[in-house]
């Protein structure tokens, strides 16, 4: 590794935990519910950490959540109803209520909306560092993506690895909050999305497709192309960034903000290599509220930038992974530790850390901060056959 890293030891707090494998398949309510037999007990300690979160974030009850979250269930039903029925059975397999799993569904849209920002507590917690790098810079000639995801410490309870079999859709798997239907993952096609939340002055929680609902969606896109269609398809709730790659050897950015497909902005990779954290590379004027809200998001894109740099050529995939235990910005680093200061709701820290090889469809987790948890590659060969 470059000399960029320091030594650093691991704040207190820094912790791993052990994230189990959900397999589902049949139809969408029966996913669901199978899902939600499977983690259960994680589903419900989701539904408890967000309950605590958005009386902190966003000042609200369970009650009022469950009013604002109901909200989204018109416009999710008219663009994709499959992906209500999955939640309507996820809620009958956890035993809880259907409103509550969609209320963590569109958490994003609860904590980052106007609402919030005008709560007792003004700024979002940490978020994330995502990695994209062409088969033309990769010792294998590999397409990969990688990603930290830094989140809330209740988190280090509730991630699940989701493999998900459909005969009408691609099987996929997602590293996600238990109850989510998606987040980072990729697909049988070899399509890989990597994501990073952002914030603007016009998230203020208007009824549309929510963040969560579009990554579910893009793990049913067959290619790149469709991954852009299905980010222009339908109003959006959020601003957010999708770091979406192809096996066909394709990394391309969709930098999104509420609304229409005007609201989209594709960029693609500099010398083989796509790297975003939380903030619009692309100028939206005053609407840009993503520094504001995580100003450490400018810091991590310049390390990942000087320590993906400074590495020889072609890169080998521990370099990549490497780069994402950087602790530049210590405890709020790209390799982001938990902050004894921090009152306990704002506790955050890289909850996960996943590389994917697209080409061979490989998936590789860490369960926690990459710079003391190792990457262990999950076992595809079951979901997507052999490599």
């Amino acid at each position: 590794m470059s000399m960029i890293h320091g030594d650093v030891t691991p704040a207190p707090g820094a912790r791993t935990s052990s994230y189990p494998t959900v397999r589902i398949a049949g139809e969408a309510r029966e996913r669901g519910r199978s899902y939600g037999e499977q983690a259960g007990e994680r589903v419900s300690m989701s539904i408890r950490g967000y309950e605590q979160a958005f009386r902190f974030y966003a000042g609200w009850g369970w009650d009022r959540v469950r009013e604002e979250a109901l909200r989204f269930e018109t416009p999710i039903v008219a663009a994709y109803p499959s992906y209500v029925e999955e939640m309507r059975g996820l809620a009958e397999g956890a035993q809880v209520p259907f409103a509550d799993v969609l209320a963590i569904n569109v958490r994003t849209e609860i904590m980052f909306a106007g609402q919030a920002r005008t709560a007792a507590r003004q700024r979002p917690p940490l978020e994330c560092s995502a990695i994209g790098v062409l088969p033309e810079l990769t010792v294998d000639g590999h397409t990969m993506l990688a990603q930290n995801w830094d989140w809330l410490e209740h988190c280090f309870e509730t991630v699940v690895v989701l493999e998900v079999e459909q005969d009408d859709a691609p099987s996929f798997v997602t590293v996600v909050e238990a109850g989510l239907l998606a987040k980072a993952g990729l697909n049988e096609h070899g399509l890989g999305v990597c994501t990073n939340a952002m914030v603007t002055t016009l998230d203020v929680g208007e009824p549309g497709i929510p963040y969560h609902v579009l990554l579910r969606a893009f793990m049913d896109a067959p290619t790149a192309s469709d991954a852009i269609s299905i980010a222009m398809a339908h109003r959006r709730s959020s601003s957010a960034n999708f770091l979406i790659g192809h096996a066909d050897g394709i990394v391309m950015d969709l930098e999104t903000r509420p609304g229409d497909r005007s609201h989209v902005r594709t960029l693609f990779p500099r010398d083989g290599l796509l790297l975003h954290t939380n903030h619009f590379l692309r100028d939206v004027g005053a609407d840009e509220l993503s520094i504001w809200s995580m100003p450490d998001s400018p810091i991590r894109l310049d390390r990942l930038t000087r320590e993906l740099a400074a590495e020889p050529r072609p890169l080998k995939t521990e370099t990549i992974s490497a780069a994402l235990g950087d602790h530049g910005n210590h405890p709020y680093g790209i390799c982001c530790h938990i902050a004894e200061s921090d009152v306990p709701e704002e506790r955050a820290a890289t909850i996960v850390s996943v590389l994917m090889d697209l080409d061979d469809r490989r998936l590789w987790v860490a369960e926690g901060n990459p710079c003391t948890a190792p990457f262990r590659e999950h076992d595809l060969r079951g979901l997507f056959g052999a490599s």
